[in-house]
This record gives structure tokens, C-alpha cells and sequence, in this order.
């Protein structure tokens, strides 16, 4: 194995193909976002190539998101991915952060050995069709288009709810397709709930989606998904039922799943009570 080397966000577009080979969603600029709002490392082939990824997301001084672990085929089983997880993790641990990601039912055997424990299931949807329902929000909630303005109280509603500090991830997805992001308000202009979104390489991916209750949450995201073309990704915590089953009746089907672990203890972060839809496992 040669030297784990930094990537930067001007490697985007040389590193992106690991996503294109492993059948993932990111395009372009999920990696430029992603690169410049945190740390990448990888290692390059012989031909100056990127042949493997990996990548720590700071969301607040106490807690890093480790995602984008991708190597190429040909390197696979050779313990390049072990490598740059094990770095991921001791910068995570320099920077005295709790580590968080999200598993595939593959990996999470290669994450337990490592200290990581379990918080909750996830079901990954996918909708090939605009969804036939009308689902309005409750009495006394309004849904309006989200505007940049919003951004410093949608920061503060966050915080508390999704026990993550990422201002810089909402204010970025919000220009990434501001026609699908949202905000629920009560008459006196309390926020009450968003949904956020973003075009990918197969999909457009909807979350996240942090509201006060889950029929507010199912009236953003039907909303949203009205408000783009398919098809559709979105991650619900498995305990969401009521959106899984509106999800599934207007033809959405879940083949995989992922489980959130942390490595030490992320207070708040297993409280799925205000959080639907996540922003994804490369953002946490």
C-alpha cells in the first residue's frame, strides 16, 4: 500500500469516478462540498489516479462524520479501506469528536471490532414517480419556500433537534435545489419543520427533514416531492412508519438499508423523535 495522500476539494472531479464504479449517488458537487468542508485522505495509483477515498465531516467540535470510504475494485480485500478508516478515525479522535457514519449491512461487521455501536436502522427508499396523494400539513402549520434569510433560525431550530452543528451543510443544500426546500411555520412564524434536497448522479435526494411531528414531516417531504422531477432517494429511520408506509403506497420500494453507528457516545444523536429523513450517509 503506498502513502495515504490529502484530498482536496480541487480533486473533485479526478476522485468522483470511485463513485460512478461503486453505483453511488454524488456527483461533482457533493465531492467539491464535501472536500472543502472537511478532510479527505486517499491513495493514488502508480498513474497518478485516485484508487481509493475516505473522508471526516466536522458537524460541531463534538461530532465527525466519516463517509465516502470508496476503493476500486482492483484493490479491494487488501485491507486499503481498513487503512483509511483507521485514519479517518484517530483525526477524529485528535480533534476530541465522537465519530458517527452509516453502515451498510457489509461494513458493519468491519465497524463493530472497532468500538462502534449501534444507534438505529434506516431504510433507503427509492421513488421512481411523483406521488399521487395530496398530504397537507396539520391545521395551523403553513409550507412555504424556503429563502436564504431563513438559514440563521433554520441553524438554531437544527441544533437542538438533530443534535448535529452543520450550518454550512443546510445553507449549502438550500442552493443546491432551492425549488424543493421548504419550511413549516406556525401562525405566530415559529419554524415547525424543513426539508432540504439535492440533485445526485442517479437521483434526487431528499433529506434532511427535521420537523415538530411526522405529519408535519410527510407534508414537507410530499411537498418536495412535488416540487422536482424523479426519481427519489430519501433515508427514514426504520421507526418512522407512517412515512414508510405513505412512501411505499404511492409505489416507493426500500432493497437496502443502512444502521447509524458512533464510536463513543453522541448525546442526543439516537433521539429520532423530530429527525424523518436524513441528509444522507456522506453528510450525516
Amino acid at each position: 500500500m503506498g502513502p495515504i495522500d490529502p484530498i482536496e476539494a480541487a480533486h473533485a472531479e479526478e476522485v468522483w469516478p470511485l463513485s460512478i464504479e461503486a453505483g453511488w449517488n454524488q456527483n461533482v458537487a457533493d465531492w467539491r462540498f464535501m472536500l472543502g468542508a472537511g478532510r479527505g485522505f486517499g491513495l493514488r495509483g502508480a498513474d497518478g489516479r485516485w484508487q481509493a477515498s475516505s473522508l471526516v465531516l466536522p458537524l460541531g467540535q463534538r461530532l465527525a462524520w466519516i463517509s465516502m470510504v470508496l476503493v476500486t475494485k482492483d484493490l479491494r480485500r487488501g485491507g486499503v479501506g481498513s487503512e483509511l478508516l483507521k485514519r479517518c478515525i484517530e483525526e477524529v479522535r485528535a480533534a476530541g469528536a465522537v465519530a458517527g457514519l452509516d453502515a451498510t449491512e457489509q461494513g458493519r461487521p468491519i465497524y463493530l471490532p472497532l468500538g462502534f455501536h449501534d444507534l438505529y436502522k434506516i431504510s433507503r427508499w427509492h421513488l421512481d414517480r411523483v406521488p399521487t396523494t395530496h398530504v397537507p400539513p396539520p391545521q395551523g402549520i403553513a409550507l412555504r419556500p424556503m429563502v436564504l434569510a431563513d438559514l440563521p433560525r433554520l441553524a438554531t431550530y437544527d441544533r437542538p433537534l438533530s443534535s448535529m452543528e452543520r450550518p454550512t451543510v443546510l445553507a449549502h443544500l438550500a442552493t443546491r435545489q432551492p425549488g424543493l426546500a421548504a419550511v413549516a411555520e406556525t401562525p405566530s412564524g415559529k419554524i415547525a419543520g424543513f426539508v432540504l434536497g439535492r440533485e445526485g448522479r442517479i437521483a434526487t435526494s431528499l433529506g434532511p427533514v427535521v420537523a415538530d411531528s411526522e405529519a408535519i414531516a410527510l407534508a414537507l417531504i410530499a411537498r418536495a416531492t412535488a416540487a422536482t422531477k424523479p426519481p427519489f432517494i430519501i433515508d427514514v429511520p426504520a421507526a418512522h412508519r407512517e412515512i414508510g408506509a405513505w412512501l411505499e403506497s404511492e409505489g416507493a420500494v426500500s432493497p437496502r438499508g443502512y444502521m447509524r453507528m458512533t464510536l463513543g457516545t453522541a448525546k442526543g444523536l439516537d433521539d429520532l423523535s423530530h429527525v424523518f429523513a436524513l441528509a444522507g450517509p456522506e453528510l450525516g
